[in-house]
């Protein structure tokens, strides 16, 4: 089968996103904020869930259309063949979005979607209930600017819950976002990876598993294997294809530290369920007292900061130190996410390059020091 799908993702994440899935064989591959759109077969669509670091979902595009009334919406919904996926005994629940549209309440255009599903479905199959027993597939909708698109959900559980990080620390930076830092940060698997504020270890699990090229879902299934759609054959093909790509002789190493021995055995633990223990180093250290001990190293790091755990000014004088201790030499580089417009002037430089991010809804900067 050959899908029309788009992969969600974090605002600042859609180049990445991009990216990864054209290198995965993706066809006409297009970005928008906070979604990729993209094309590709069963292989294709088994792999963007296996192999995606940095999106969140990946869907298939059931239609995309205009409406400004309720009743555009219930006969473009309609016209839509849901049983090529929705078997007579499958639950089909409706979830989504308005925004800056003339259909702006969620709950009546959830409310229309559904009967309009259930309508089409009464007609392919001939029956007048739905007891909504088996596999989910989850009807997403977003209407932006009075354009429909409408999807079902292939993923199930977001793509960042790799299954590795069932507990975490009290401020735990997500997943996919953790990855994409490490990939702007350009980590490779003869580096050396530092990051002094490791908390339950996300950066490092992240920088270990894009290091190695080991797929991020590797370990996790998805609500398309229970569909029936895509055979169990393609699945098996795909995880065989995650293990051959595997880097098994690689010189990474990930030094983490933080002040708190409870995170870093978390680390350990979540590093453990990742698989990717074998490769951490983990010290207790305070930040004033940071001394890498290699001649090169990247450096990725999410410092507390004011609206996340410490008080402002607390936060500003933290990154003081940091700029006192990450010095500028041949052979190091630094990345640090922050939402502190006067980071710079604390920390002490200009960063080299700087990227807008965001962590969940917490507007930040990635700076960049590798000069």
């Amino acid at each position: 089968m050959y899908f029309y799908m788009v992969a969600t993702c974090l605002l600042g994440l859609e180049g990445p996103v991009a990216d990864e899935l054209k290198f995965m064989g993706a066809e006409n591959v297009a970005a928008e904020n906070g979604r990729v759109f993209f094309e590709g077969n069963d292989e294709i669509l088994a792999r963007a869930n296996l192999n995606c670091r940095f999106a969140e979902r990946v869907l298939i595009v059931m239609d995309r259309f205009k409406a400004v009334s309720f009743s555009e919406l219930f006969d473009n919904t309609k016209l839509i063949n849901w049983s090529d996926f929705i078997g007579s005994r499958d639950t089909f629940p409706v979830k989504g979005y308005c925004l800056n549209s003339e259909l702006h309440s969620v709950p009546d255009c959830q409310k229309i979607i559904k009967k309009a599903v259930v309508e089409s479905l009464k007609e392919d199959y001939n029956i007048s209930w739905f007891e909504e027993t088996d596999a989910v597939h989850q009807i997403q909708f977003s209407i932006i600017k009075n354009d429909v698109t409408l999807m079902i959900d292939t993923s199930g559980v977001p793509l960042h819950k790799r299954g590795y990080r069932p507990a975490a620390n009290a401020a735990p930076i997500r997943e996919t976002l953790a990855a994409a830092m490490c990939s702007l940060s350009k980590l490779r698997h003869y580096h050396s990876m530092y990051d002094p504020f490791c908390g339950s270890g996300t950066l490092l699990i992240e920088g270990a598993l894009l290091a190695n090229n080991i797929a991020p879902g590797i370990n996790r299934n998805f609500d398309a294997e229970r569909w029936g759609l895509i055979s169990n054959d393609v699945w098996k093909s795909e995880r065989s294809r995650c293990g051959e790509l595997v880097k098994t002789d690689t010189d990474f190493v990930a030094f983490g530290s933080d002040i708190d021995k409870k995170v870093l055995d978390l680390t350990l633990v979540n590093a453990k369920r990742a698989g990717v223990d074998n490769f951490l180093r983990l010290s207790r250290c305070d930040i004033k007292a940071f001394n890498p001990t290699t001649e090169r190293g990247t450096l990725v790091t999410n410092p507390p900061y004011g609206e996340r755990m410490l008080d402002i000014r607390e936060a500003e004088r933290l990154y003081k130190i940091m700029g006192e201790r990450f010095v500028a030499r041949k052979g190091w580089s630094y990345g640090i996410i922050s939402p502190d417009e006067e980071f710079e002037k604390c920390f002490g430089r200009k960063a080299d390059k700087r990227r807008k991010l965001y962590n969940g809804m917490i507007k930040c900067q990635y700076y960049m020091y590798f000069k």
